[in-house]
């Protein structure tokens, strides 16, 4: 039954938790200010783009700080109850630990459910729109090549190379696909040279193309002014598709689930490695589950201790285990990037550390 203590501490969670994510919002606010203000001025952005720039930045601060708010909230609620002797009244009630920590629990589920939501679909959207003012505003987040030199393994034995690609009406320029032995992969069978590879919507035309065949030491040459890549013969369908060559600028951070998971696909069926985007994909999900995580470690270390605490100490708490959290999951995330963990175990093992060690601290602690 929803009693009056429940309403008391989620009221008290809510109210903590606001606080933190306004405070840390317009810290980062600032230090991205001070960071970028040059920039801004070099760049001769008027005041509406910078106002712009921000309002697309707070929802991934947003992402990145609701753990840290959702802890700071459970040790300021948790631990001023501690302080006051609440705890030790509820306790004296009869109110086990468990259901003292159901309105800290239910608060976490809510906030996970809303990281869910928020991290797939309103984040992703503002970063695109943020890193296509940095790429063309700023001179940042630009990739090495951009859309120049691009190269792609589409099969097992089929690679394309795109000398560079115009993203506005989808025309791949200096196109060169080349198909290699099945068994040997070392040696080409066959190569095709366009001037340019247009997308009409469904499939790639290409323009000026010549056809070169090996067959021992003879070569044999064939020509076109245009024709769809479906009716070449001898090579294998094309895999590549626009959407896989824009990408290559895009991090994961400006793609939601769906549209990463699609880019792991185009990827596998080029037989390329996919063990950093698997780890990303999963990291994407297990990010959302943290603050429940961090809710069950804050009441674990928050209510154990009869010593008091004051604010400064449990928001200097909070801070440290934010960045030992996150920098476990840095860590991990790197053995998942380079093949020495799975990327599913990967992205939860910071997770189901920082679980297991609340877990049990809880089971050892009482008010």
């Amino acid at each position: 039954m929803f009693k009056q203590i429940d309403r008391y501490i989620i009221f008290q969670f809510v109210k903590n938790f606001l606080f933190a994510l306004l405070c840390f919002i317009l810290i980062f606010i600032l230090v991205n200010l001070f960071e970028n203000l040059d920039k801004f001025i070099d760049n001769k952005l008027p005041f509406t783009s910078v106002l712009t720039y921000y309002l697309y930045f707070i929802p991934e601060i947003v992402r990145l700080i609701t753990p840290i708010a959702a802890l700071l909230a459970t040790l300021f609620t948790a631990g001023r109850m501690v302080n006051s002797n609440e705890t030790t009244a509820i306790k004296n009630a009869g109110v086990s630990l468990v259901r003292f920590m159901m309105p800290f629990l239910a608060m976490g589920v809510l906030i996970t459910a809303g990281a869910m939501y928020f991290n797939n679909w309103i984040v992703p959207e503002a970063n695109k729109k943020l890193f296509f003012m940095e790429r063309n505003s700023l001179g940042k987040n630009k990739t090495v090549a951009g859309l120049n030199r691009l190269y792609f393994q589409d099969t097992k034995n089929q690679l394309i190379l795109i000398d560079q690609f115009r993203e506005s009406d989808m025309t791949a320029l200096k196109v060169s696909i080349q198909l290699y032995d099945a068994d040997s992969l070392n040696h080409m069978v066959k190569r095709l040279d366009a001037e340019q590879m247009k997308w009409d919507g469904k499939a790639w035309q290409l323009v000026n193309a010549s056809e070169r065949s090996f067959r021992d030491s003879s070569e044999q040459l064939t020509t076109y002014k245009e024709i769809p890549m479906a009716d070449v013969q001898g090579f294998n369908k094309l895999n590549l598709v626009p959407s896989q060559i824009t990408r290559r600028q895009l991090k994961p951070d400006e793609m939601n689930y769906g549209e990463l998971e699609e880019f792991i696909v185009s990827l596998k069926k080029g037989g390329q490695d996919t063990d950093r985007q698997m780890v990303d994909f999963y990291s994407k999900i297990s990010f959302s589950f943290s603050s429940i995580i961090v809710i069950i470690f804050g009441i674990s270390i928050s209510t154990g201790s009869k010593r008091r605490k004051g604010l400064a100490l449990q928001f200097g708490i909070s801070i440290l285990v934010s960045f030992v959290y996150l920098g476990f999951v840095k860590i991990s995330q790197s053995f998942g990037y380079n093949g020495d963990l799975n990327p599913l175990f990967t992205a939860w093992l910071a997770n189901i550390v920082f679980a297991g060690f609340g877990s049990i601290n809880l089971y050892f602690k009482s008010y």
